[in-house]
């Protein structure tokens, strides 16, 4: 076992020696609340009254510091499982903290939907934690990102002047790569956020020194630009507070990021899914009980003349009547109906479905027609006007990364230029190159969107997304429903995918049903530059996280191109079209082989057959009604796709289209898609692998014989 030294302790000077008696004693009622309300639910769950128990014992001082100098509801809060006392501090009651032990539906953390110690409060800031070990770094720089963005554009509504972000975690998930991303923003940008690394030296089972080189992260960041960096004995409180103290003035005057590592204990195992006795020896355990703060703090209070045996023994009973009526009113409480079960998956409050959002009838063309670049390029711009509050950034987006540029070069505006123009217009305040790093874009938007801006983001491949997915599929699309409606984050993610441009392996992915099988998530798949500009105005119109997919070889297409709709053309989600009608074959599709299908049902047209096609054009929701009523109508369907064929989107609808309309199919659903196997560069081999003309019309020839 590596020998850990701990740096000096510093009671006996600053502003945390001058406390008065009575904050001292009230910091050890916080500390002490926070133990039993551990130890009550070791007891309920080994009584089967609970379902998961994770302590937060031995972290009690640096917490319960932290909550007295930070601010609830004024300072934003990203927390980890063992902040038990800082939300106690900050004015969780230990009622609400047994509410999430039971699962109940008052639980204001997330309504019984999250295990225990999964942090959340609307009222004071805290935002709703998650298990990922990790996510909660990006998340908080993007939510001090949100007051520095603030100040750029003179907005002051929901601001506070000086507000610091919290960002907790223990010492194993500084190895995340998310934590050292979340560094580098938050030191390039000066951004107000204290980290607090909450070492008690073991990850689970995993000692600091594996999980970390050299076994000191602060030694590890040392060379971050504008990163305050504080060390102290975290068991000890009124070091604590000093240092807690140091660190979050540093960032209230807008120096920058601060990281607090403070050496803690862990005296009970990882959680009671954890036997820590097979891992640690007596001798470790017992050197952790001797700095215990539950056990060593009201010594001191009592040699140092605080308070007297007398009284802290009448405020440990009133504590212990605390907690057991916190209990008591726990285990009497209801948990969630089962008619919950959707509340909050998607915005209860604005419908991307609904009339509201179907302008698609009344369109006000204007100009000449254009392609899906210029058309989604007209979309941003018209919405940056409408809304102040709409950000743009990714790798690339800007037109320069050094504005002194602006207005001598022609700027970059992305690799594909969609974005071109907008930070000449918008300023860089609101249009603004990202590192390179997916999870940093989609985390750094998660923390925009929760203090009210509206991240447009892009992805600049959908080849290179998956660095992002951890954040999208764990974050992004459950943040409503896991804190039960009271945390939302409505981002637009953008990015290009598709083949059909001798892109190869690296540049041809379409895996849209990864994401479409994620409840919380709009995906959205246009084919044409109309459709691009009515579903994007959409998805940033919406109040619900958008996957918004955009097609490389649709991009400049001479076929999809259309006039500008005006500022207000929308098409709601859910809503397919028929583009071209027919009487024998359905084909339910979508993206670039949209066109596919029809120029192979306008070559079978000749010899009798009559194809309608459907296009999608949104994937999740679908228009289940439509490609019903046509599948009825024309008794054969085809599903195509230009994903592999196995386990791909069209699976779904497919099967959906056999459940639901088994009885009009006078023939099996068919599907057209690509081979099972990766895209080739050459062009015969891309040909070959890619859904084609020919394939459509195969399918069409030979389902109508069936």
């Amino acid at each position: 076992m590596a020998t850990r030294t701990l740096p000096d302790r510093k009671s006996s000077s600053g502003p945390g020696a001058r406390l008065s008696s009575e904050q001292l004693v009230a910091a050890y009622r916080n500390m002490l609340l926070s133990r039993r309300l551990d130890d009550k639910e070791v007891q309920l769950k080994r009584q089967n009254k609970i379902f998961f128990q994770i302590s937060g014992a031995g972290h009690e001082a640096i917490l319960t510091a932290a909550g007295m100098i930070l601010k609830p509801a004024y300072d934003w809060f990203y927390t980890y499982y063992r902040d038990r006392a800082l939300c106690l501090e900050l004015g969780v009651t230990p009622a609400e903290m047994l509410y999430e032990a039971v699962g109940a539906a008052a639980d204001p953390a997330s309504g019984g939907r999250q295990m225990p110690s999964h942090w959340g409060h609307k009222a004071y800031n805290i935002v709703s934690a998650s298990s990922p070990t990790g996510t909660q770094f990006l998340q908080g720089v993007g939510t001090a990102e949100a007051s520095l963005r603030a100040k750029l554009l003179n907005i002051s509504e929901g601001f506070q002047k000086d507000e610091v972000v919290l960002v907790s975690t223990g010492d194993g998930t500084t190895s995340e790569g998310e934590f050292w991303e979340s560094l580098n923003t938050a030191s390039n940008l000066k951004l107000p956020v204290v980290y607090l690394v909450e070492d008690n030296g073991y990850a689970i089972s995993v000692p600091v020194e594996v999980n970390t080189a050299g076994g000191s992260i602060s030694k590890l960041v040392r060379s971050f630009p504008n990163l305050l960096i504080e060390e102290v004995d975290g068991c000890d409180l009124l070091a604590s507070y000093d240092t807690m103290q140091r660190a979050v003035e540093y960032a209230r005057q807008r120096k920058g990021p601060a990281l607090v590592h403070a050496h803690v204990i862990r005296p009970y195992s990882h959680s009671l899914s954890d036997d820590e006795t097979m891992y640690r020896p007596p001798v470790e355990r017992e050197a952790d009980a001797a700095r215990d703060p539950v056990i060593q703090f009201p010594k001191w209070l009592v040699s140092e003349g605080h308070a007297t045996e007398d009284e802290l023994k009448k405020m440990q009973e009133a504590v212990d009547e605390v907690v057991l009526a916190a209990t008591d009113d726990a285990l009497a409480q209801p948990q969630p109906g089962p008619e919950t079960i959707y509340y909050g998956v998607y915005s209860p409050d604005v419908d991307p479905t609904c009339e509201q959002f179907d302008t698609e009838d009344d369109p006000q063309f204007s100009g000449e027609p254009t392609t899906m670049v210029d058309l989604l390029n007209a979309c941003m711009k018209d919405e940056m006007r409408r809304d102040q509050k709409i950000l743009v950034f990714g790798q690339d987006v800007a037109d320069v990364s050094r504005e002194e540029y602006l207005g001598k070069v022609k700027g970059k505006g992305g690799v594909f230029k969609v974005t071109w123009g907008l930070q000449k217009e918008f300023g860089g305040a609101r249009v603004f190159n990202s590192p390179l790093a997916e999870a940093n874009i989609v985390g750094r938007a998660i923390g925009l969107a929760v203090r009210g801006f509206k991240p447009v983001v892009e992805i600049q491949f959908f080849d290179y997304i998956w660095p992002a997915y951890m954040q999208l599929r764990d974050e992004l699309a459950t943040m409503r429903w896991r804190s039960n409606n009271s945390f939302s984050a409505p981002v637009v993610v953008r990015t290009t995918y598709g083949g059909y441009i001798r892109g190869a392996i690296y540049h041809s992915q379409t895996g849209a049903s990864i994401f479409t099988h994620c409840p919380g998530l709009r995906v959205v798949c246009p084919a044409t530059a109309l459709d691009a500009n009515g579903l994007l105005r959409t998805a940033i119109r919406c109040d619900d996280p958008v996957l918004f997919l955009e097609h490389k070889h649709l991009y400049r297409q001479t076929y999809n191109k259309s006039q500008y709709p005006g500022p207000n053309f929308m098409i709601p989600f859910g809503k397919g079209k028929v583009v071209r009608e027919g009487s024998d074959v359905t084909v339910v599709t979508y993206g670039a082989t949209v066109q596919r299908a029809v120029t192979a049902a306008n070559a079978v047209a000749d010899s009798g057959i009559s194809v309608e096609v459907i296009d999608l054009r949104t994937l999740s929701p679908w228009d289940r009604e439509t490609v019903f009523e046509s599948v009825r109508k024309n008794s054969r369907v085809i599903v195509a796709y230009e994903d592999s064929i196995s386990w791909g989107y069209g699976a779904e609808i497919s099967a959906a289209i056999a459940d639901e309309c088994f009885a009009w199919l006078d023939a099996p659903v068919k599907r057209v898609a690509s081979a099972d196997t990766f895209v080739g560069y050459a062009p015969r081999l891309e040909d070959a692998i890619l859904p084609q003309v020919e394939d459509f019309k195969q399918a069409y020839e030979e389902i109508v014989k069936f």
